[in-house]
């Protein structure tokens, strides 16, 4: 899906910007106001990247291009960690899950269809950005 490094420019330009994938149909009203919501997010102070998901769609943005694999790979486990506790324990669905590691921590939000990982510094107020995306 992302091509290898050949050049600063082409560096550049994926850091820069973020990875969109999506469908024929286009995405959904709530996938685009989430969207918008995660982009004033991540310009917040501690805030590392996110990745949205729907069945259809999604953005990937992190400033470090060579970590998006490392961090879509993480959140896709978070998420069928989750659901597998959720079923093994009847808890019905997942809403939220913050987890936490030495240096990092991810939020991970459900909203419909609609899987969204924010990537934050361990010392970054994690309920501020929970109120925001919920908003």
């Amino acid at each position: 899906m992302l091509k290898s490094k050949t050049n600063a420019k082409e560096t550049e330009t994926l850091s820069a910007n973020p990875v969109v994938v999506s469908a024929v149909d286009g995405e959904t009203p709530t996938f685009e106001s989430i969207n918008t919501s995660l982009s004033e997010i991540r310009k917040l102070k501690g805030v590392l990247g996110y990745i949205l998901r729907s069945d259809t769609s999604a953005v990937i943005d992190f400033p470090q291009s060579d970590k998006i694999i490392e961090n879509a790979a993480l959140s896709s486990q978070i998420n069928e960690s989750c659901l597998e506790i959720t079923k093994q324990f009847n808890l019905g669905g997942m809403e939220s899950v913050l987890v936490e590691g030495e240096d990092a921590k991810v939020l991970c939000i459900n909203i419909g269809e609609n899987r969204i990982n924010v990537f934050m510094e361990k010392n970054a107020p994690h309920s501020g950005i929970i109120k925001r995306i919920l908003m």
